[in-house]
């Protein structure tokens, strides 16, 4: 029986819950911890607490609130090892990644601080002033993801607090327990209510999304889940941003030196075990260079240590979910039964864990499941392209237009096919490289909206227009 409890933060006092859920260590498959199952009466408290919270909250000044933001990073700082132990053990992620994703968000707080709501003057005669303003939404339901629970948890508080909202944050039921502890610990430095972190099954997303409480629902996950949020927060009218799935391009030119690229977007394309929103996830690589390329990368695959995140050397962990690594398999025997050339990289460990070997597909044909699908694991197409118009075609041949990269020592001719692919973010001989400044933009069915920097924060504001006359209106005669 798993030995440890945790608690949900609802009006600034830790809750119980009457209900529990499994929590799974994905690196041997066994239940270690439970979370919460909230019922319908709890979230219905948590969203009262956040109502009760907003007016009060949104009165601050916006430079209190901003300091009162920006000093969570130090919480966060402060508390890293305990957090890094908990996000490896139910995320499954190597201590360093952890420490990184922990750190990564304290940094994304303390970015808070370059960040400001602006006042647009329209006009101002001596007749009449017009000023564009930002105010609250009211309060905003954040759905969060499994990959990176702490990462994303902060990408939707520090823009709904910013702006004068409330929050009431849901974890993903796969890892709910280092977002629950990051929400005690910061509900004891916000008023109460402010910040209210509840944890449960899929019905507990479902119940937030059409809760005429909730004003804005801010979610990261899979485009299937993201459509069913739009129908859901209808009837409401809930603004909505939605960060979604995507099936990002890689694009290689045979300019390019070809051992760097290789190990570069091997972490591209690997890193948290595929499970990144925005990993290169087909990479297409020109002719001239396709075969030392995937070369390089199956090579430098080899060298890669797969294992339990808590083992010391460890870099990449297992699959997070037993649903996921069933689905990542299947995208690999598919491959396998169509006679595609696979290659199964590393060694992985014995027993119950989700764990999947580095895989990369030699060259399937563009309309193979392991193309199209997003795997969101450690399984990789590499694809020969000979010509730019056509590759940019194949690229832009998707539902989806999260992000892309395009690798060449010619910087002219990348930029030019950056301008014509369908995607939110195009990086050029990098991957990833995203400051807390860049706004993140899904095209197609890859998400609504804006996320982080200034774009993102102006997301959890509605616009409000005044217009101030100084002199009275003429009467009519």
């Amino acid at each position: 029986m798993p030995s440890q409890t945790y608690a949900m933060s609802i009006g600034g006092r830790d809750v119980a819950g009457v209900e529990h859920i499994e929590v799974i260590n994905p690196a041997d498959g066994q239940v270690f911890a439970t979370a919460p199952n909230c019922t319908p009466e709890q979230m219905d408290e948590a969203i009262a607490a956040a109502r009760a919270a907003q007016p009060a909250w949104a009165a601050l000044p916006f430079e209190e609130r901003r300091a009162r933001v920006v000093a969570l990073a130090q919480i966060l700082s402060d508390n890293q090892d305990l957090l890094m132990h908990l996000l490896t053990r139910e995320q499954g992620k190597p201590h360093a990644a952890a420490t990184g994703e922990i750190m990564g968000a304290a940094h994304w707080f303390q970015s808070a601080a370059d960040l400001a709501l602006p006042v647009e003057v329209l006009e101002d005669t001596d007749e009449r002033r017009t000023e564009t303003r930002r105010v609250p939404l009211g309060v905003v339901g954040a759905i969060l993801p499994w990959n990176f629970p702490v990462l994303v948890f902060a990408f939707k508080v520090i823009p709904a607090l910013l702006a004068g909202n409330t929050i009431v944050a849901k974890p993903s039921p796969y890892t709910p327990l280092t977002t629950l502890e990051v929400g005690r610990l910061f509900a004891k430095a916000l008023p109460p209510g402010v910040l209210n972190v509840i944890s449960g099954g899929d019905d507990l997303g479902r119940w937030v999304t059409e809760h005429p409480g909730i004003d804005k629902i801010g979610f990261t996950g899979s485009t299937a889940t993201g459509k069913r949020i739009v129908r859901a927060a209808a009837d409401t009218m809930k603004r909505l941003t939605l960060e979604l799935g995507g099936n990002d391009a890689a694009i290689v030119l045979p300019d390019v030196d070809v051992e760097a690229v290789a190990q570069a977007l091997f972490w591209g394309a690997f890193g948290n075990t595929g499970q990144v929103c925005v990993a290169a996830k087909r990479v297409y690589v020109h002719a001239d260079i396709y075969d030392a390329f995937a070369k390089a990368m199956i090579d430098y695959a080899a060298t890669v240590t797969i294992g339990d995140g808590a083992q010391q050397g460890v870099q990449l962990g297992p699959v997070q979910n037993r649903m996921q690594f069933d689905r990542v398999n299947s995208l690999i025997a598919d491959s396998q039964a169509l006679g595609h050339k696979v290659h199964s990289i590393g060694q992985v460990p014995d027993g119950d864990g989700y764990f999947v070997p580095v895989t990369i597909v030699d060259n399937p044909p563009d309309d193979a499941r392991v193309v199209v699908e997003e795997a969101f694991g450690p399984v990789l197409p590499l694809l020969r392209f000979h010509a730019v118009d056509e590759v940019v075609a194949r690229a832009n041949a998707t539902d989806y237009g999260l992000a892309g990269s395009v690798w060449s020592a010619d910087l002219d001719l990348a930029a030019t096919i950056a301008a014509h692919l369908q995607c939110g973010t195009v990086w050029i001989n990098t991957i990833q490289d995203s400051p807390p400044a860049t706004p993140i933009a899904g095209h197609k069915q890859s998400g609504l909206g804006v996320e982080n920097g200034a774009a993102g924060l102006l997301e959890y504001t509605n616009a409000q227009t005044v217009v101030l006359r100084k002199r009275p209106a003429a009467q009519p005669a």
